[in-house]
């Protein structure tokens, strides 16, 4: 069954398993998210779930967010910061207006986690592509540039591995093991690093490689 939940990224820690061995995880506020929205093959064209996660004040809410809001989850809803599409195989035993916390996922699972990297800025092709340094004794007058461009005359070869803006850009890490889930908390720890930085959001799903 495929599953998923928003979650916020608070950082990475260190637990300990019953015969002392140290495991590093990062630390996920995962949900509550609320249904907002059930999407049909019938009336969309695709099956879909609609979900909300975070706070935000009334007053930092757009009208056309505040109105959606309102037209699926009443007037009195409280306002929500994000607002994602989850393609899931079993949408009808979504209701709106339901939660999924944390516990959707258990301890043993494995799961997909995507976000968004650091942004580095405009980074040289030695640190955004690991490419090698020039001789650095004296008398050497390259040590951090490119290098050849390639065998094509007058032009440069689609695809080159060039300096440029690093970092900033979707990523997904496969495979990570959930470690821990506390329900009442909303927390999820998972085994090893997750793209972004603290606070950052990412989505968490079932793995693709089974």
């Amino acid at each position: 069954m495929k599953k998923a939940i928003l979650a916020r990224k608070l950082g990475m820690t260190q637990v300990f398993t019953e015969n002392g061995t140290v495991i590093p995880v990062t630390v996920l506020e995962a949900g509550p998210c609320k249904v907002v929205q059930k999407k049909s093959v019938e009336k969309d064209g695709y099956a879909a779930v609609q979900v909300g996660f975070g706070h935000i004040r009334q007053n930092l809410l757009n009208k056309p967010k505040a109105g959606h809001l309102a037209a699926h989850l009443g007037k009195d809803a409280a306002p929500l910061r994000v607002l994602k599409e989850f393609r899931l195989e079993d949408c009808d035993q979504y209701e709106v207006g339901a939660e999924i916390k944390a516990d959707t996922f258990v301890e043993g699972e494995r799961v997909d986690i995507s976000g968004t990297s650091k942004g580095k800025g405009f980074q040289g092709a030695i640190k955004r592509h690991g490419q090698s340094k020039g001789p650095m004794t004296h008398g050497s007058k390259y040590h951090r540039g490119l290098g050849a461009h390639g065998s094509m005359i007058g032009k440069v070869r689609k695809g080159k591995k060039a300096p440029g803006q690093m970092g900033n850009e979707t990523v997904t890490v496969q495979n990570l093991e959930v470690i821990r889930t506390d329900a009442e908390k909303n927390i999820i720890l998972v085994r090893g690093a997750v793209p972004g930085i603290r606070g950052s959001l990412v989505v968490v799903k079932n793995t693709c490689k089974q």
